[in-house]
């Protein structure tokens, strides 16, 4: 499996359901275990491109002309344009590096006046590097506590879930987040996003917001009927007699299966802890919920897992309120820097600025020789 199979999705009705691709094994090739499939993407085509024969060239314009001139300096100006904004873009993606790697906190600007930093948490959760996964949460976490401007954080949550784990990590950093935390849920807020969100001081739902899906399931795709008719036929050789379990060319054996159900079991017991020890609910209550099910945010309320019903102004407003301001305080998003493959391989060739800025000066210097012509 791409991973032990612990790291399964917590999965929710209302999340979109796709079949799974197969995962790599640790130590072995891809299996079939894995997340219900709100990752994925489109299949990419394949083959070569068509050559095609250019078209015929125009003949070029007579030099020395009002119209030459004035296009050779719209282009070279353009071309200025292009190369500052390399430059300015290579320079914020040299001081955007650090523990992440490619990824950093995109930092505004602390003017000094109180603020509440809003994070938006938009996507499966998995481990991506978006503020959908733990290292990019943590990041924009950071960013927060360190800011003096901020003075509390809103997680602005629209999520069907996604690994068990990343939600169990992602958990982990808000609980531990030291200023005033409020979620505001959009369309939904299930699974493992609402398992982050339980760890939240005070959580919102709009009216007919998808919340809760308590629950974990663990997907395995048997597909050993379809190789079957197909005419192919698999051998694996393994160190151990289930260590092929979830490839799927074979059915799972009533062992296998018994194993595979309790590790969905343990990995459950533990969302419903976190969840009850996050909103200060006895197991029971949150093990009662369980039924890996939605509710709509009237219900939530009244079930305990939202506290009020509100929208993003609310929850702005609460924060501060927790923060100990009278008034709502304005709010700054706070964001993760991704940047370009273009930067990412100028960054890699060494562009430095003394370079763009020689570029710049041959681009003025070949300017100023047009226009005297």
């Amino acid at each position: 499996m791409n991973e032990d199979p612990r790291q399964t999705e917590q999965g929710a009705v209302g999340e979109a359901q796709q079949p799974a691709p197969a995962s790599q094994a640790q130590g072995g090739p891809a299996p079939q275990t894995g997340m219900p499939s709100n990752v994925g993407g489109m299949p990419q085509p394949q083959g070569r491109p068509a050559f095609v024969s250019p078209p015929p060239m125009a003949a070029a314009p007579r030099r020395g002309g009002k119209g030459y001139l004035v296009g050779i300096a719209a282009v070279a100006a353009l071309c200025v344009v292009i190369v500052a904004s390399i430059a300015s873009c290579t320079s914020i993606a040299n001081t955007s590096m650090g523990m992440f790697g490619t990824s950093g906190s995109a930092e505004s600007v602390d003017d000094g006046r109180p603020k509440v930093g809003v994070i938006s948490i938009d996507g499966t959760i998995q481990y991506d590097g978006t503020a959908c996964s733990p290292s990019g949460l943590r990041s924009l976490l950071d960013q927060a506590e360190r800011r003096g401007d901020i003075k509390a954080v809103v997680l602005r949550v629209n999520s069907g879930g996604g690994v068990a784990t990343a939600g169990e990590e992602m958990a982990h950093y808000v609980k531990e987040f030291e200023k005033p935390i409020v979620v505001s849920s959009a369309a939904t807020n299930a699974s493992a996003a609402y398992e982050i969100s339980s760890q939240a001081d005070y959580i919102y739902a709009a009216k007919t917001t998808a919340i809760g899906a308590i629950g974990v399931a663990l997907q395995v795709t048997d597909l050993s009927g379809l190789y079957e008719k197909l005419g192919i036929r698999i051998e694996n050789i393994t160190s151990a007699e289930s260590k092929d379990s979830s490839y799927g060319n074979r059915p799972l054996t009533e062992e296998e299966r018994a194993w595979y159900q309790d590790l969905v079991d343990q990995i459950d017991a533990d969302f419903v802890e976190v969840v009850a020890e996050g909103r200060n609910m006895a197991e029971d209550e949150v093990r009662a919920l369980a039924n890996g099910m939605t509710f709509t945010g009237f219900d939530a309320v009244e079930n305990g897992l939202a506290d009020e019903l509100g929208y993003l102004e609310d929850a702005v407003a609460q924060a501060s309120s927790n923060a100990g301001y009278g008034e709502p305080l304005d709010t700054t998003s706070l964001t993760l820097y991704q940047p370009s493959s273009l930067l990412t391989l100028l960054d890699a060739l060494g562009q430095t600025k003394s370079a763009d800025d020689e570029a710049l000066s041959a681009l003025a210097q070949r300017l100023e020789s047009t226009q005297t012509r």
